[in-house]
């Protein structure tokens, strides 16, 4: 960045601006530790395989210093649940050695299984920063395993809800609290494992924070200021170079189980002038008795996600929110009141990320920039049941789906996007945890939309229960739209999900659905693609017409249903 008004480090003293830049790759390199060192450590398969999990360091009073590059989706949700703690407890008041939790959507939460956990960062008697993680809990209670129960209707009957507490001291974990934990979960043994692993990634940060202090010297946190102005400085630099104007989007979520049941709007009109954004969700649906709610607390993940693509190379930072202001209508799906169900929040949170994605390619899309939207959904399942000696097994995945296209290149097939970055779950990890075969695990050819540049695809996925019985929690979306296209390019397919039972009746899923199922049952899930960019000229179209479609239906349970073990997996 060159030398000018907006570039703050010119009119820095030198002993600041020349510490800038090695600041910024010491706090990135331990926020991203912090990140490994959590994952080796977990215990559940959503955490250690799929990545479900996030770290961030934060100043004093709250602001976002560093961020692993993890998942957003709980990475911008770590900046409301440390205001959360701060409130509850403030940062005069903390101890070395204190740690902190929570996860009610209304102090600074998201959905119950989320727990984020805050460690202050003492050098001496100083306070000099915060270290925070949050991790997605294989269980913490409620009327269904796995803790995102899709028919619930109020949070209390999600699990267990906790305000910020004091979860630790320097003598270690409050037994009291322990207890309280232990006797509201499913899997006390992953409960308690998966927290040790937050801890452990706190207790890396936070050494690695002191040293990082100490060989930065008296001006740790005149450069910390500086490296938040710098990012600030690069995202109204970014905005400045966009059109000015106001433009909208909506998206929508798929209702009731009712297929005339109306669906649940997510809309937002992005106004931008300057070095200023608004994003305001102001008409979107009221709160739903479905668990489609996202807290506050989640929605700013969708916001600062968007915030950090102006601007990718500025320090990965609190500063891009500078510019930034976001409106959540109080009592809508964006901004629920108490007590309001929230457990499949990130199917909301993903499509208002599309929809702001979507119109900003409306403001840039002349400029060959932009991206299509995304297929907006991450299915996300939780499976559980007996063998047929009794023994009880559980676990919960994420599946992914097709990435929007954009100007210059074809969206990505089965691949986490925008606010979710969450890994696939190998198939013999499932294998070994649970009493299943993975039948079927393929790209859904064709489900990307059309277009100069194609959609990406989605997936197929499909499990044979071998053993026992159990309950199936699918938490999936898109089963009644579909992702639009950009600049004239084509929507995705939809997606679905189906039960084939051993007698041979085909039970469709509506996109929330618990149902039962025995040994000898399969279940296939197809996850929805992305939006295609731009037009297809005149001659393609022609030749497309006169060949099959890419966008074939689905095919009929008697042909489709089978392994092909000529299937390219992604």
């Amino acid at each position: 960045m060159s030398s000018s008004p907006r570039d703050h480090r010119a009119s820095l003293e030198p002993a600041i601006a020349m510490r800038m830049e090695p600041l910024r790759l010491a706090l990135q390199g331990a926020a991203d530790r912090m990140q490994s060192a959590m994952m080796r450590a977990a215990v559940s398969s959503i955490a250690r395989e799929g990545g479900d999990c996030a770290a961030a360091l934060f100043l004093p009073d709250g602001r976002l210093l560093a961020q692993a590059r993890s998942l957003p989706l709980l990475l911008g949700s770590l900046i409301p649940a440390v205001a959360g703690v701060l409130a509850r407890f403030p940062a005069g008041t903390m101890r070395n050695g204190d740690g902190f939790l929570l996860n009610d959507p209304w102090s600074g939460g998201t959905h119950l299984p989320d727990i984020a956990l805050v460690h202050p960062v003492f050098d001496g008697r100083e306070l000099i920063a915060l270290a925070a993680t949050s991790l997605h809990h294989q269980d913490v209670g409620g009327m269904a395993a796995g803790s995102i129960p899709p028919d619930a209707t109020e949070i209390h009957q999600e699990g267990l809800r906790l305000p910020p507490v004091r979860w630790r001291d320097a003598a270690g974990v409050l037994p009291d609290i322990d207890a309280i934990l232990g006797a509201n979960t499913r899997t006390p043994a992953n409960l308690r494992g998966d927290l040790e692993a937050q801890w452990t990634a706190l207790a890396q940060g936070a050494r690695e924070l002191r040293q990082i202090a100490r060989h930065t010297g008296e001006r740790f946190a005149a450069v910390c200021e500086a490296l938040l102005a710098q990012s600030a400085d690069m995202t109204r630099a970014a905005l400045a170079a966009a059109p000015d104007g106001e433009w909208r989007w909506q998206d929508q979520l798929d209702g009731g189980d009712d297929a005339q049941a109306a669906p649940i709007v997510i809309a937002v009109r992005l106004h931008k002038q300057g070095e200023a954004i608004t994003l305001d969700f102001e008409g979107s649906s009221p709160q739903v008795r479905a668990p489609l709610n996202a807290s506050a607390a989640a929605m700013l993940s969708a916001a600062l996600f968007f915030m950090r693509t102006l601007a990718p190379q500025a320090p990965n930072n609190a500063g891009c929110l500078a510019p930034l202001t976001l409106r959540l209508p109080p009592g809508s799906v964006v901004n629920p009141d108490w007590p309001a169900a929230v457990n499949a929040r990130t199917a909301t949170v993903k499509l208002a990320c599309n929809a702001v994605l979507g119109a900003w390619a409306q403001a840039t899309g002349a400029q060959g920039e932009g991206v299509a939207p995304h297929a907006g959904v991450a299915t996300v399942l939780a499976l559980s049941g007996s063998r047929g000696d009794g023994r009880r097994w559980m676990f919960t995945e994420i599946i992914a789906s097709g990435a929007g296209a954009s100007a210059t290149a074809p969206g990505r097939a089965g691949v986490s996007t925008d606010v979710g970055n969450a890994r696939n779950t190998p198939i013999e990890v499932i294998e070994a945890e649970a009493p299943l075969r993975l039948l079927q695990y393929a790209i859904r050819r064709g489900s990307g939309g059309a277009g100069a540049q194609a959609g990406g695809d989605g997936v197929r996925r499909e499990y044979l229960l071998l053993d026992g019985e159990g309950w199936i929690a699918y938490r999936g979306e898109r089963h009644r739209s579909q992702a639009r296209g950009a600049q004239g390019g084509g929507t995705g397919a939809s997606a679905s999900a189906r039960l084939l039972h051993a007698d041979g009746r085909v039970q469709p899923l509506a996109a929330r659905s618990r149902v039962r199922w025995q040994a000898g049952d399969r279940l296939l899930i197809e996850t929805a693609g992305g939006g295609g960019w731009g037009a297809v000229a005149a001659d393609a179209a022609a030749a497309g017409a006169a060949s099959p479609s890419l966008m074939s239906p689905t095919p009929s349970p008697s042909s489709s249903f089978h392994p092909d073990p000529r299937q390219e997996c992604p």
